[in-house]
């Protein structure tokens, strides 16, 4: 998800420096940049988070209406997650219809939510095959510099930790809000980790000048039990069979670090 060119002399800069085991911003190969998460930024929404992932931004929106299940999950609640990228995120962004890169990011941050059954779908439903409660994750992304996907996983979550749904009764067949809120049923906490392949070396947390100049990449989702629950490939080159395992690895142990941070913000056991 690359925005930029880079010169020649950068991408020599770069690449010594991956070379040497360093990066140009100061960090080891396995580092991610510093990490800020707010939760409960939008007023309006049932749920919300921001993330700042170096100067990567995210923001997330959650909201909550009563609709009908799908056809063959009648007992389930119902998700999904859109993104959009700001036009003034990056020159690169246009105002119009999600494009490529959009539709790629909210589908790996869908996939680990769905995979890891992140949230307990089946306290979501009303009336079964009827009435259950429909969330939209809303992803906007606001300054690319670099690892969408890894901000907007974790501003994901965080957002679906924040929300509150409101409550709602069966009265003869029919559904009638109570006006009380309850906390989203919440059973798992996926964390997505992204790696870039430059060089024949693979780092963690790309940046957009990293992501310009590599030639893979590699998002691996793993939930609370270090379970790996999606795998998404970037990229037009090629991964070896070592690097897709050594990346496992450092995944489960990665996602451990990002998830006390992300979940601890909100006292959950994990």
């Amino acid at each position: 998800m690359s925005s930029i060119m880079v010169s020649r002399i950068r991408q020599r800069q770069i690449y010594q420096m991956i070379a040497s085991g360093k990066r140009l911003d100061g960090r080891g190969l396995m580092d991610y940049r510093p990490i800020k998460i707010e939760a409960g930024i939008i007023e309006k929404a049932e749920g919300s988070a921001r993330v700042l992932l170096g100067k990567t931004e995210i923001i997330v929106g959650i909201k909550v209406e009563v609709g009908e299940p799908f056809s063959d999950r009648p007992n389930e609640g119902v998700f999904t997650v859109n993104s959009e990228f700001v036009p003034l995120a990056s020159p690169e962004f246009e105002p119009g219809p999600p494009n490529e890169e959009a539709i790629e990011l909210a589908r790996v941050v869908d996939r680990g939510v769905r995979e890891a059954r992140a949230i307990n779908l089946e306290k979501l439903c009303l009336i079964p095959g009827k009435k259950v409660y429909v969330l939209f994750i809303d992803i906007y992304v606001l300054n690319h510099d670099g690892n969408l996907i890894d901000a907007s996983a974790m501003a994901s979550l965080a957002a679906l930790l924040n929300t509150k749904i409101p409550v709602y009764v069966v009265e003869n067949g029919e559904v009638k809000r109570t006006g009380e809120y309850m906390p989203l049923p919440m059973k798992n906490y996926p964390i997505a980790v992204t790696f870039a392949n430059i060089s024949d070396k693979m780092v963690v947390d790309p940046w957009l000048e990293e992501e310009e100049v590599m030639n893979a990449r590699l998002t691996i989702t793993c939930d609370k039990d270090s379970n790996i629950c999606a795998i998404q490939k970037g990229g037009q080159g090629a991964l070896t069979p070592q690097q897709i395992i050594e990346a496992a690895y450092i995944a489960r142990e990665k996602s451990e670090e990002l998830r006390r941070l992300v979940v601890g913000n909100f006292g959950k056991k994990m």
